[in-house]
């Protein structure tokens, strides 16, 4: 649905969150995250292996894409949790849903630690996981790489 300046609103109140399953999922899944980190932009078949890897889900208002996340299952007690919202629905929620099924599921898979990953230069994703109590653990430069990154570390029990 669309207003009348030709933003997109949402059509319901509360996102509907799915795994991903199959191409066409993935495909969406791959969209989210190659808009919101262009620096770690993802092939296909790039996202094919991470889906073998990780629990990866897309957030829906109605039948609208609005915003995916990947949960990294425990690795010795630690798991990973990115969420990621498309610009024009951030602030409606949509982080916070996608962040609380991550959480739920790493830590009905044994997480005792929470880490997450953001791009440096996405002040509303650092933002936004400050606020729900991680801090900072490290930053640093890929290889060959000049984007900035940040790992932040939940302060909370996960």
């Amino acid at each position: 649905m669309t207003s009348g300046t030709g933003r997109t609103t949402p059509i319901e109140s509360a996102p509907r969150i799915e795994p991903v399953i199959g191409e066409d999922m993935l495909a969406e899944w791959r969209h989210v995250h190659n808009l919101i980190v262009p620096p770690a932009v993802m092939t296909p078949d790039e996202a094919r292996d991470r889906l073998t890897r990780y629990r990866l889900t897309n957030a829906y208002l109605g039948d609208v894409l609005v915003g995916c996340s990947t949960v990294r299952p425990p690795r010795d007690g630690v798991a990973t949790v990115i969420a990621r919202v498309l610009p024009p629905y951030r602030g409606q929620g949509i982080g916070s849903a996608l962040y609380e099924d991550g959480l739920t599921h790493a830590r009905l898979h044994g997480a005792r630690i929470v880490e997450t990953c953001v791009l440096a230069a996405n002040a509303e994703g650092l933002r936004f996981a400050e606020a729900r109590g991680f801090v900072e653990t490290d930053r640093y430069v890929l290889d060959g790489e000049s984007d900035q990154w940040i790992d932040l570390r939940l302060t909370t029990r996960a």
